[in-house]
Parts: C-alpha cells; sequence; structure tokens
C-alpha cells in the first residue's frame, strides 16, 4: 500500500471527511483492520483565506509547496491538496515536489466521462467559479461547464466561507443551493459539480435530482485506487 500525502486544513471540516472516506475505502478493499497510510499536513486555514482574499495566490503557494514538502519528507508516495480553490496553486506546489500531486479537477473530469457528462454545473468558491485553473482543466477534457449568475456566484461563495468551513449547516442555506442548482439544471446542465469540498456537508444526492458530483468523494475514491494500484 502507497502512502497517501494530505496537504488539509483548508477548511479542517472537509479535511475530516478525507480521513474519514480514505480509511473507509481501505478498509474496504482490503477487509479486517487495515487502513490508510497517510501522511497529513494540516495548515492554518485564517492565513490561507486571507491572502486568497486579498489576491495573494503567490504567497499561498509559497505556504503549501512548503507544507507539500513536509508531507513528501514523511514518506508520501502522492500528494492529495484537500480544497478545490487552493487548486490554483496546484502547478506551483508540483514544481517544489518530486511525488506527484492527483488533482481534484482531473479525478472529477473522469467521474464525468464515466457517467456520460458533457455539459456540468459548477459551484464552489467564487475563485473557482470565476477563475478559469479549474474549468479549463475539464474544458480541455470536452466538458462544457456552466456556473450560477453573479448574485447565486456571491451566495454559494459567502455560505461556504461564513457557514460550512465553520461547521455551520444551515437549512435554508440548502435551499437556496437547491434552487441554484435547478437554474443550472434549465440551463442544460447534465450534473454539477461540487466543486468544493465543504459543500458535500450541505448537500446531498437526495436533496436534488440533478446528478450531483461530489469532489471529496470523487478525490478520496481515485487517492484509494492510486495507493492499492
Amino acid at each position: 500500500m502507497k502512502t497517501i500525502g494530505i496537504l488539509g486544513g483548508m477548511s479542517w471540516e472537509s479535511t475530516l471527511e478525507y480521513y474519514r472516506l480514505l480509511n473507509q475505502g481501505i478498509r474496504a478493499a482490503l477487509g479486517g483492520q487495515h487502513s490508510a497510510r497517510i501522511a497529513l499536513y494540516s495548515v492554518d486555514f485564517a492565513q490561507i483565506e486571507q491572502l486568497q482574499h486579498e489576491g495573494h495566490w503567490e504567497a499561498t503557494a509559497e505556504i503549501l509547496a512548503h507544507a507539500a514538502q513536509g508531507i513528501q519528507a514523511a514518506g508520501a508516495d502522492f500528494l492529495l491538496i484537500a480544497t478545490n480553490t487552493m487548486h490554483k496553486v496546484a502547478d506551483q506546489v508540483q514544481a517544489q515536489i518530486d511525488i506527484p500531486v492527483l488533482h481534484i479537477a482531473d479525478a472529477t473530469a473522469d467521474s464525468l466521462e464515466q457517467q456520460g457528462i458533457r455539459t456540468a454545473g459548477l459551484l464552489g468558491t467564487r475563485f473557482t467559479m470565476e477563475q478559469d485553473f479549474y474549468r479549463k482543466r475539464l474544458e480541455q477534457r470536452g466538458i462544457q461547464v456552466l456556473v450560477p449568475d453573479a448574485q447565486e456566484r456571491a451566495l454559494v461563495h459567502e455560505v461556504i466561507y461564513n457557514e460550512l468551513c465553520q461547521g455551520i449547516i444551515e437549512p435554508a442555506s440548502r435551499a437556496r443551493y437547491q434552487a441554484v442548482i435547478s437554474g443550472l439544471a434549465a440551463r442544460g446542465a447534465e450534473g454539477v459539480i461540487l466543486g468544493c469540498t465543504e459543500i458535500p456537508l450541505l448537500l446531498r444526492q437526495q436533496d436534488t435530482p440533478v446528478p450531483l458530483f461530489d469532489t471529496t468523494a470523487i478525490h478520496a475514491r481515485s487517492a484509494v485506487a492510486r495507493a492499492l494500484g
């Protein structure tokens, strides 16, 4: 079994889900008392969040690259950056380490292709929805990406940072997200990517008839396959 490196803490609420899913995946595959070999480095998200909103992405890349080097030194065979948004600096992180970064958008594209989805809605932070670092990776695979309108993007972003990253789950916010998803489906989305690792804390498949793609679960499944491959 390979050792999975996790660069987490962005936020720790979703890193907790990664840890659970990775260990459950290994146990399901191997049985008995097996659990995942994991090297975890968890950053202080307050520092990252401030730099994100100030637009200081190079500074975030330096923090994550330093953490990734520590994960590599701890014996990890490959790396998960346990957040969608910070894949904006995935290339900078990869340049500073020798082990491969398992990119969350690539794993998501694989899952979309397996289910025949060619047009997908994307929910996430404002950075993920509005910038092209994530969308372009999907579009290069022939997947059309739809995002909510400006008002809806602001709503989705605010719920992530002000509620989900702090462990707050509000039924009213779930209803608002359901309305956003319905709007994306009406525009032609065949499925919707939960492109922030906290969103699955709020929304489950039973909450909407539109197929959802939980990037936390997808990333974890891909890591389990890599660890056992």
